[in-house]
Protein backbone atom coordinates (compact mmCIF):
# COMPACT_ATOMS: atom_id res chain seq x y z
CA UNK A 1 0.00 0.00 0.00
CA UNK A 2 1.54 3.29 -1.08
CA UNK A 3 1.70 6.07 1.42
CA UNK A 4 0.24 9.39 0.51
CA UNK A 5 2.63 12.28 0.63
CA UNK A 6 1.47 14.81 3.16
CA UNK A 7 1.62 18.46 2.18
CA UNK A 8 4.47 20.17 3.89
CA UNK A 9 3.39 22.54 6.62
CA UNK A 10 5.21 25.68 7.52
CA UNK A 11 7.58 25.05 10.38
CA UNK A 12 7.79 27.50 13.20
CA UNK A 13 11.44 26.79 13.91
CA UNK A 14 12.58 27.91 10.43
CA UNK A 15 12.34 31.31 8.77
CA UNK A 16 10.00 31.74 5.86
CA UNK A 17 11.44 31.10 2.45
CA UNK A 18 12.45 34.09 0.36
CA UNK A 19 9.57 34.71 -2.02
CA UNK A 20 11.21 37.36 -4.19
CA UNK A 21 11.06 36.84 -7.92
CA UNK A 22 14.43 36.92 -9.64
CA UNK A 23 14.79 38.12 -13.20
CA UNK A 24 18.17 36.44 -13.56
CA UNK A 25 18.16 33.19 -15.50
CA UNK A 26 18.49 30.07 -13.38
CA UNK A 27 20.85 27.36 -14.63
CA UNK A 28 22.82 24.44 -13.30
CA UNK A 29 26.52 25.42 -13.41
CA UNK A 30 27.63 21.79 -13.41
CA UNK A 31 25.45 20.90 -16.41
CA UNK A 32 26.58 24.05 -18.21
CA UNK A 33 30.22 23.19 -17.48
CA UNK A 34 29.78 19.65 -18.81
CA UNK A 35 28.14 21.03 -21.94
CA UNK A 36 31.02 23.46 -22.47
CA UNK A 37 33.54 20.63 -22.07
CA UNK A 38 31.72 18.50 -24.63
CA UNK A 39 31.58 21.47 -26.99
CA UNK A 40 35.29 22.26 -26.54
CA UNK A 41 36.19 18.58 -26.96
CA UNK A 42 34.17 18.46 -30.22
CA UNK A 43 35.73 21.65 -31.55
CA UNK A 44 39.18 20.16 -31.06
CA UNK A 45 38.53 17.24 -33.39
CA UNK A 46 39.28 16.74 -37.05
CA UNK A 47 35.59 15.89 -37.53
CA UNK A 48 34.62 19.46 -36.58
CA UNK A 49 37.23 21.00 -38.86
CA UNK A 50 36.13 18.85 -41.79
CA UNK A 51 32.40 19.62 -41.30
CA UNK A 52 33.11 23.33 -40.79
CA UNK A 53 35.22 23.37 -43.97
CA UNK A 54 32.47 21.59 -45.94
CA UNK A 55 29.91 24.09 -44.63
CA UNK A 56 32.04 27.12 -45.59
CA UNK A 57 32.89 25.73 -49.06
CA UNK A 58 29.22 24.93 -49.71
CA UNK A 59 28.26 28.42 -48.54
CA UNK A 60 30.83 30.06 -50.81
CA UNK A 61 29.97 27.88 -53.82
CA UNK A 62 26.23 28.50 -53.47
CA UNK A 63 26.56 32.22 -52.95
CA UNK A 64 29.13 32.63 -55.74
CA UNK A 65 27.89 30.37 -58.55
CA UNK A 66 24.35 29.51 -57.48
CA UNK A 67 21.26 31.02 -59.08
CA UNK A 68 21.06 34.76 -58.51
CA UNK A 69 17.58 34.52 -57.04
CA UNK A 70 18.74 31.91 -54.49
CA UNK A 71 21.85 33.72 -53.24
CA UNK A 72 21.30 34.97 -49.70
CA UNK A 73 24.86 36.21 -49.02
CA UNK A 74 26.24 37.46 -52.35
CA UNK A 75 29.89 37.91 -53.19
CA UNK A 76 29.22 41.53 -54.03
CA UNK A 77 28.59 42.17 -50.29
CA UNK A 78 31.78 40.27 -49.34
CA UNK A 79 29.84 37.42 -47.72
CA UNK A 80 28.70 39.57 -44.83
CA UNK A 81 26.36 36.94 -43.38
CA UNK A 82 29.08 34.26 -43.44
CA UNK A 83 31.47 36.62 -41.66
CA UNK A 84 28.78 37.40 -39.09
CA UNK A 85 28.07 33.69 -38.49
CA UNK A 86 31.76 32.85 -38.10
CA UNK A 87 32.25 35.78 -35.72
CA UNK A 88 29.24 34.68 -33.68
CA UNK A 89 30.55 31.12 -33.54
CA UNK A 90 33.99 32.35 -32.44
CA UNK A 91 32.51 34.69 -29.81
CA UNK A 92 30.68 31.77 -28.21
CA UNK A 93 33.46 29.23 -28.71
CA UNK A 94 36.17 31.22 -26.95
CA UNK A 95 34.43 31.57 -23.54
CA UNK A 96 33.17 27.98 -23.65
CA UNK A 97 36.67 26.70 -24.36
CA UNK A 98 38.05 28.85 -21.52
CA UNK A 99 35.38 27.51 -19.18
CA UNK A 100 36.31 23.95 -20.12
CA UNK A 101 40.00 24.73 -19.58
CA UNK A 102 39.25 26.24 -16.15
CA UNK A 103 37.29 23.14 -15.14
CA UNK A 104 40.15 20.92 -16.31
CA UNK A 105 42.65 23.07 -14.40
CA UNK A 106 40.51 22.70 -11.25
CA UNK A 107 40.41 18.92 -11.69
CA UNK A 108 44.18 18.84 -12.26
CA UNK A 109 44.76 20.95 -9.14
CA UNK A 110 42.62 18.64 -7.02
CA UNK A 111 44.36 15.59 -8.49
CA UNK A 112 47.80 17.05 -7.77
CA UNK A 113 46.76 17.85 -4.18
CA UNK A 114 45.58 14.25 -3.77
CA UNK A 115 48.83 12.97 -5.26
CA UNK A 116 50.86 15.21 -2.96
CA UNK A 117 49.03 14.04 0.15
CA UNK A 118 49.32 10.39 -0.97
CA UNK A 119 53.07 10.88 -1.52
CA UNK A 120 53.43 12.44 1.93
CA UNK A 121 51.64 9.44 3.48
CA UNK A 122 53.86 7.06 1.52
CA UNK A 123 56.98 8.87 2.67
CA UNK A 124 55.80 8.78 6.29
CA UNK A 125 55.01 5.05 5.99
CA UNK A 126 58.41 4.37 4.43
CA UNK A 127 60.21 6.29 7.17
CA UNK A 128 58.25 4.38 9.82
CA UNK A 129 59.12 1.04 8.23
CA UNK A 130 62.78 2.06 7.90
CA UNK A 131 62.85 2.90 11.63
CA UNK A 132 61.21 -0.44 12.43
CA UNK A 133 63.74 -2.36 10.32
CA UNK A 134 66.59 -0.46 11.98
CA UNK A 135 65.24 -1.26 15.44
CA UNK A 136 64.90 -4.94 14.47
CA UNK A 137 68.50 -4.99 13.28
CA UNK A 138 69.63 -3.46 16.54
CA UNK A 139 67.56 -5.97 18.51
CA UNK A 140 68.95 -8.84 16.44
CA UNK A 141 72.45 -7.59 17.14
CA UNK A 142 71.82 -8.30 20.83
CA UNK A 143 70.29 -11.73 20.16
CA UNK A 144 72.53 -14.76 19.95
CA UNK A 145 72.64 -16.20 16.46
CA UNK A 146 72.71 -19.90 15.59
CA UNK A 147 76.42 -19.78 14.68
CA UNK A 148 77.25 -18.02 17.93
CA UNK A 149 75.36 -20.66 19.98
CA UNK A 150 77.04 -23.51 18.07
CA UNK A 151 80.44 -21.97 18.69
CA UNK A 152 79.71 -21.55 22.38
CA UNK A 153 78.43 -25.15 22.68
CA UNK A 154 81.53 -26.41 20.86
CA UNK A 155 83.78 -24.56 23.33
CA UNK A 156 81.80 -25.95 26.26
CA UNK A 157 82.20 -29.50 24.89
CA UNK A 158 85.93 -28.91 24.46
CA UNK A 159 86.14 -27.57 28.04
CA UNK A 160 84.27 -30.63 29.32
CA UNK A 161 86.56 -32.96 27.36
CA UNK A 162 89.61 -31.20 28.82
CA UNK A 163 88.20 -31.50 32.34
CA UNK A 164 87.49 -35.22 31.87
CA UNK A 165 90.97 -35.77 30.61
CA UNK A 166 92.35 -33.79 33.52
CA UNK A 167 90.10 -35.71 35.95
CA UNK A 168 91.16 -39.04 34.33
CA UNK A 169 94.84 -38.15 34.78
CA UNK A 170 94.28 -37.21 38.40
CA UNK A 171 92.59 -40.59 39.08
CA UNK A 172 95.39 -42.52 37.31
CA UNK A 173 98.16 -40.72 39.00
Amino acid sequence: MARRKRPQRARLDQPKADRRVSLRPDYDPEAFGKLSERFARFMGTAKFIIWMSIFIVAWLVWNTWGPRSGRFDPHSLNYTLLTLLLSLQASYAAPLILLAQNRQADRDRIQSEDDRSRNERNIADTEYLAREVASLRIALGDVATRDFIRGELQRLIEDLDERREAAGEDDAG
